[in-house]
């Protein structure tokens, strides 16, 4: 019986010293297998965010510059104003804005008192680190923000309109 208790705890004792450092390893692995998808997530959110406060700002401040423009300032000097501002804004952020994502809208005419402009941006903000070698049209999220302001009531009517 003492022998036949010795071997089995020499058994156990090997089987023990097999396993040593196996615990590291499969943690390791494990760590990787779950870290490179929350990572690849998480680049994908901070762009989409940063996408989104910069439109965001955008839009706020071409409103902004095309309404506060100085006297005898004509609608299409406020709308270069505005898309220079957009533009700023989004380039604070890392990013470009192109013609055909900013839109400027007047209620019922523009820089006229009591009416309001309406900046609205629409833009696709692109998936990081996938390849455009896959082909198509690679994947995008769309943002979109909007901002109203209002030309004064108490100001004197400028512009063309």
């Amino acid at each position: 019986m003492p022998r036949r208790a010795a071997r089995w705890a020499t058994a156990w004792v090997r089987r023990r010293r097999d396993e040593r450092g196996s615990a590291v390893v499969e943690f390791s692995w494990l760590a990787i297998l779950l870290m490179v998808p929350l990572v690849y997530m998480m680049l994908g959110v901070f762009d989409v965010q940063r996408a989104s406060y910069g439109a965001t700002a955008a839009t706020r401040a071409a409103g902004r510059a095309f309404v506060i423009v100085p006297d005898g300032v004509s609608e299409d000097e406020a709308r270069a104003r505005a898309f220079s501002a957009a533009r700023l804004a989004m380039k604070d952020q890392g990013m470009e804005l192109n013609d055909d994502e900013l839109s400027i809208t007047c209620n019922p005419a523009c820089l006229q008192p009591g009416s309001t402009v309406t900046v609205t941006l629409e833009t696709k903000v692109r998936l990081p680190l996938i390849p455009d070698a896959l082909g198509g049209e690679p994947p995008a999220i769309r943002i979109s923000a909007s901002h109203t302001e209002a030309f004064g009531d108490y100001r004197e009517a400028r512009g063309n309109g």
